[in-house]
């Protein structure tokens, strides 16, 4: 029997849905007609079975509190054993509202203010502001480009490591924006040096389903028991089956001690309650979702091979990183000579375009932006299509001056 097939190319409308992406832009660009490109937030229709299974327990009309089923778990560890071979006991899960959330509540249980977190710039923004408004320092490794890709500099996460009170480690895998997947031998050497040196890892892990192959999603904490022990594994079901918006994240927490006190951290900010739909999305998606996900897969790297070859013969001044894995694009803008605020400026007013600004992922990311192309291509061809025609009109201005 042939698998059901997918309809990714169809522009859904999502005028009316309350969507942080499409809903406000001009709101919150002050631009009629600007094309969303930026938030980590797919146009694709989740797995028919998740909208099906929300419907029917809508349909019951009563939702009031409600505890996560043994379905729900059994879901969730056979998607991880399935997928990536990775063994998760039930009394591992726990649960935050999101990944973000679950980086405050980290960075509070396994710190004192004062001590040092550790991270890979350029990244996630929210790395940033987990650290600082807990109290602590942010020590920075930031990664190396070698040949057009992003590489660990171990010497100088050894030197952080040793000498910068550093009691927690925030990993970023696959690596947001810049689209690196780490290989065994780089996790293995990043676990030891924690080990060695006595830090905890917090892998966030929310986009560890969306890799392309031959690249492969290891999960951190699957690599020893000893790695298991130190690490704080951040999962969620909403990247990959475009569900942000039911605020459901999946944390998994081997060592008991740990767990007891993320969940002692969270219970005392009162971040323990959960969204009801959340969880019923989330044990469809896992249960019947994977060959949604080996479609979506195919449709991305078409997406991501298209966009890659647009702009070696179209925009060959903007130098593109090839993602090893997510939706993004991490574009190189600095040959058009423009600071931060006048790219912005020059994506939205000229362009037309609304893609995420490199600095505000930190060091090494001035000069960059990050381009969603999670989308029906027909929007890739149109959102690269503004940049072309903005970029050939600042060109052909330059050269008249």
């Amino acid at each position: 029997m042939n698998p059901k097939m997918y309809d990714f190319d169809t522009v859904i409308s999502r005028e009316g849905t309350q969507s942080a992406k499409w809903n406000y832009a001009r709101e919150k660009t002050g631009v009629a007609g600007v094309l969303p490109m930026w938030v980590a937030d797919m146009d694709f229709e989740t797995v028919p079975e998740v909208a099906d299974a929300i419907r029917e327990r809508a349909l019951h009309r009563i939702y009031g509190y409600t505890q996560r089923s043994d379905g729900y778990y059994d879901a969730i560890r056979d998607w991880y054993r399935v997928r990536c071979g990775w063994s998760v006991d039930k009394s591992w899960i726990t649960h935050s509202a999101g990944v973000v959330n679950a980086l405050y509540t980290a960075v509070r249980a396994l710190t004192e203010p004062g001590d040092g977190v550790l991270l890979q710039p350029p990244v996630y923004h929210p790395f940033y502001s987990a650290i600082s408004r807990n109290g602590c320092r942010t020590i920075l490794n930031p990664l190396k480009v070698e040949d057009g890709r992003y590489v660990l500099d171990l010497e100088d996460l050894e030197r952080k490591l040793a000498g910068g009170n550093v009691k927690l480690f925030l990993l970023c895998n696959p690596h947001n924006p810049v689209g690196r997947v780490f290989t065994e031998a780089e996790l293995r050497v990043m676990g030891e040096l924690c080990l060695a040196y006595k830090v905890k890892v917090v892998s966030d892990e929310i986009h560890g389903d969306l890799v392309f192959a031959p690249h492969r999603h290891i999960p951190f904490a699957s690599l020893s028991p000893e790695f298991s022990a130190n690490a704080i594994v951040c999962t969620a079901p909403s990247k990959t089956f475009n569900l942000a918006g039911l605020s459901t994240s999946n944390i998994i927490i081997p060592d008991e001690a740990v767990r007891e006190r993320f969940n002692k951290t969270a219970e005392d900010s009162a971040q323990k309650s959960f969204n009801l739909f959340g969880a019923v999305a989330c044990e469809a998606a896992y249960r019947y979702g994977g060959e949604w996900l080996d479609q979506l897969l195919i449709y991305l790297d078409e997406n991501k091979e298209y966009a890659l070859r647009f702009f070696r013969e179209r925009l060959p001044g903007l130098p593109v990183t090839e993602p090893e894995g997510m939706y993004f694009l991490w574009v190189d803008c600095r040959r058009l000579g423009l600071d931060n605020g006048e790219l912005e400026q020059f994506l939205l007013q000229e362009a037309g375009v609304w893609f995420n600004q490199g600095h505000m992922f930190g060091p090494g990311g001035d000069g960059f932006v990050r381009i969603n192309i999670g989308c029906p291509r027909a929007l890739v061809e149109e959102g690269l299509s503004r940049l072309e025609r903005a970029v050939s009109r600042l060109a052909a201005g330059a050269a008249g001056r």
